[in-house]
């Protein structure tokens, strides 16, 4: 092992084990938040930490039914405020609604959590550029882009943040699932970018990025079972509990679990390494399905 990935691995192994313990529930007790992707999953369980804390919230997504029900328990949990509109992140349009609802409804905004996504069933790239590789970039990435420069404004009155929920899969290459890997280098490209532009600016508006491994919600483990034998171990009240404490603490990056952080900083020292055990993750017999499907 060369000193290079000894120094990785030493620097690891002092984000895995390094605490953040300068969150302060009491400072989101009023604020006014969006999240997207909020009917189900790591969204919806985001919904929740945030009215515990007293938070102002809009959330939106495609199902009325389920976002009546996650508002609903949003009351319960102590939110000042709860309301929802659903949109559809694959329009264009929706982008500007969502945030011209938050202005209507919440008269500002302090964070915004972009978490909707539009998820692959994992198979091999065939070259479906109209469905596969261009709606998925259209949900997965255009919109987080049209929604935070229609919110930008807002955030910088406010000295706002900004929440990515990203992936492993946007720092390292992952098979399977190539497109949907792709949009998620696309969004550290762009909001790396945006970040460094808005400081240029002076513009007191934070983006942190949710670097997130395997969380067990339902979806993920039903639709990414080739990955089985990597482990979704990361629940989603958890991790949606470190979206929560990693934005308002105006976190660069966040990895979560704190596991995925060393294949992210192996990724260039040790690029074959990490396909390895990207490789040693794999369910081999549904790889082996796979493989017969494309016969």
């Amino acid at each position: 092992m060369g000193w290079k990935t000894c120094v990785v691995l030493a620097v690891a192994a002092y984000i895995a084990y390094k605490s953040v313990d300068t969150f302060d529930p009491d400072s989101l007790k009023g604020k006014r938040v969006v999240i997207t992707g909020a009917s189900s999953g790591i969204g919806e369980q985001t919904a929740y930490h945030y009215a515990r804390f007293g938070a102002r919230i809009l959330i939106t997504a495609r199902r009325v039914k389920l976002l009546k029900q996650v508002v609903a328990r949003c009351k319960e949990l102590g939110a000042a405020d709860v309301s929802y509109v659903p949109l559809d992140m694959s329009k264009h349009e929706d982008s500007k609604v969502l945030i011209d609802e938050a202005k209507k409804r919440l008269g500002g905004l302090d964070h915004l959590i972009l978490n909707h996504i539009i998820n692959n069933n994992p198979g091999f790239w065939k070259g479906d550029y109209d469905y596969v590789l261009n709606k998925t970039m259209e949900i997965n990435f255009h919109a987080y882009v049209r929604i935070a420069t229609y919110a930008l404004p807002m955030l910088s009155k406010s000295a706002g943040s900004i929440g990515v929920v990203s992936s492993g899969a946007g720092k390292f290459g992952v098979p399977f699932v190539a497109v949907y890997s792709a949009s998620k280098f696309a969004l550290h490209g762009f909001f790396d970018s945006l970040r460094q532009e808005l400081n240029i600016q002076n513009i007191n508006v934070s983006i942190s990025t949710f670097v997130l491994g395997g969380i067990n919600t339902t979806r993920a483990t039903e639709e990414w079972s080739v990955f089985e034998r990597s482990g979704f171990t990361a629940s989603p009240s958890a991790t949606a509990l470190r979206i929560v404490t990693g934005t308002s603490n105006r976190e660069r990056e966040v990895h979560y679990p704190r596991s995925v952080a060393v294949f992210s900083l192996l990724r260039d020292v040790a690029p074959s390494f990490v396909e390895w055990m990207v490789s040693f993750s794999l369910n081999q017999e549904h790889v082996q399905t796979l493989l017969k499907n494309t016969k």
